[in-house]
């Protein structure tokens, strides 16, 4: 049973987009191609405990086991040799992308302190939109108890609108609680 942001998405989200940018076709039409969940470990890199706690919460987040990303280089200032972990990532793709935006837009950005909606700036201009969120304990399958360290992470939307214009349209029809400021 397809999850109900994409149920949306087909039923009322493509014909609305179609109408507001006169497209042709129904492929024209933008759509979610991956998310990609992304945290850099920082000093957690060199302590083994904080890693395995980091990989875990976000595995439960996503709802799949993330990469260990390693540096490319040795950087001396930041005393990173060639081949340490410098971070963990996940790239959800299809169902567990479509819910884990519906987790992120419905459960999980209202839980933010003080939360006005988000920056509708964050675009790249190929209508791409990456979100920066400073705690972990906004998703709710993260138990208080449980959490060793803050850690913040990035969230990236990649998606196949060709303008930002069209990214945030797809994005604020979905439900993404843009700040109107």
């Amino acid at each position: 049973m397809p999850g109900k942001l994409k149920t949306q998405y087909t039923e009322t989200i493509v014909p609305k987009l179609m109408e507001q940018f006169n497209y042709t076709n129904i492929h024209q039409v933008p759509k979610l191609v991956k998310v990609t969940v992304n945290r850099g470990l920082g000093d957690a890199a060199q302590n083994a405990k904080a890693m395995e706690a980091s990989i875990k919460e976000m595995g439960i987040i996503t709802g799949q086991k993330p990469v260990v990303t390693r540096a490319k280089k040795a950087i001396a200032g930041f005393k990173i040799r060639k081949g340490m972990p410098v971070g963990i990532m996940v790239t959800l793709r299809s169902e567990r992308m479509y819910d884990f935006v519906e987790r992120l837009i419905n459960l999980s950005l209202p839980r933010i302190r003080d939360f006005r909606g988000i920056s509708p700036k964050s675009f790249d201009g190929r209508g791409n939109y990456t979100l920066g969120v400073r705690e972990q304990l906004i998703f709710p399958e993260i138990e208080y108890d449980t959490v060793d360290q803050i850690r913040g992470m990035d969230i990236s939307i990649i998606t196949t609108a060709n303008t930002d214009e069209e990214g945030r349209a797809l994005l604020k029809e979905m439900g993404m609680p843009f700040r109107t400021n």
